[in-house]
């Protein structure tokens, strides 16, 4: 086994094991780790795009904005959150109009890092049905992502995207979003000793988003001329090549979540009503 092997799996090995105590704990543990991955998120996108490089001023206002975006997942009101960063993004916008230095990268750099903090959050809150719902998307994204690299490596076949990322095939996206939805059905059929067709539909459609996720992050980099997000995470590159697949999924639980909430009324709960069709 090589020296970069073993850093590889002992990296592994330790943010596993932060990322899952976290999850079982949820309340002001996980809240950490989604404020967390927000700033580093972002950190990694600003530095990718040379935000700084471009526009210092406009910069500095999007780290004020991501870091009031990340107090407020650990000590504000939730309730807060969204309107918080829609306000910053819109006038991050409104800054990259106005300025001939500005770029759309800063915006949206905004909305990504700002948004992996909060639905990563929302999603697990301070009950059991959040430690499920987490654990839901974490058997989608996984599962997804494992057999589809292995699926993809046996089978091989057309291209899935060659422009963004040469190694993806669409037999390896199907291998995985087939696991993604087996894999997160069980565990529903285990926890609440049922199995719904919405379920499976609700698995597919983030099992989707999360490889979606994964090419959004490649075509970034191929963008910039970047092979990894940062070093942060020793032979795993960044943090935003770990999360890619898992904060997009988020996205897409989180905001069909909140359209579920707007047109059922439905408050409480929203998140078990919506992917477990309770």
């Amino acid at each position: 086994m090589t020296s970069e092997l073993k850093q590889r799996i002992l990296s592994a090995l330790v943010l596993a094991a932060i990322v899952l105590y976290a999850t079982w704990a949820g309340g002001f543990p996980f809240r950490i780790v989604a404020a967390i991955i927000a700033i580093l998120v972002y950190y990694e996108w600003s530095t990718i795009a040379r935000l700084g490089e471009r526009d210092f001023t406009a910069h500095s206002f999007a780290w004020l904005i991501i870091g009031l975006v990340a107090g407020n997942i650990l000590f504000g009101d939730d309730s807060m959150s969204v309107p918080l960063l829609g306000g910053g993004v819109v006038t991050a916008v409104l800054l990259t109009l106005l300025r001939r230095s500005g770029t759309w990268w800063l915006p949206g750099g905004i909305v990504y890092a700002g948004l992996s903090g909060i639905a990563l959050a929302a999603i697990r809150g301070d009950n059991q049905v959040g430690l499920v719902a987490m654990l839901f998307l974490f058997a989608v994204v996984w599962s997804t992502d494992i057999l589809a690299y292995f699926v993809g490596r046996a089978i091989g076949g057309p291209k899935l995207a060659p422009r963004i990322s040469p190694g993806k095939t669409w037999s390896g996206a199907i291998g995985g979003t087939i696991a993604g939805v087996v894999v997160s059905s069980g565990l529903t059929a285990i926890v609440f000793s049922r199995f719904t067709l919405w379920t499976a539909v609700i698995a597919l459609v983030l099992s989707v988003a999360s490889q979606i996720g994964d090419l959004f992050e490649s075509f970034i980099k191929r963008r910039f001329g970047v092979k990894d997000s940062s070093r942060l995470i020793p032979g795993h590159g960044g943090v935003m090549d770990r999360v890619d697949g898992l904060v997009f999924a988020c996205f897409a639980a989180f905001l069909l979540t909140l359209v579920y909430a707007a047109m059922t009324g439905h408050v409480d709960e929203t998140v078990a009503a919506f992917l477990f069709g309770l």
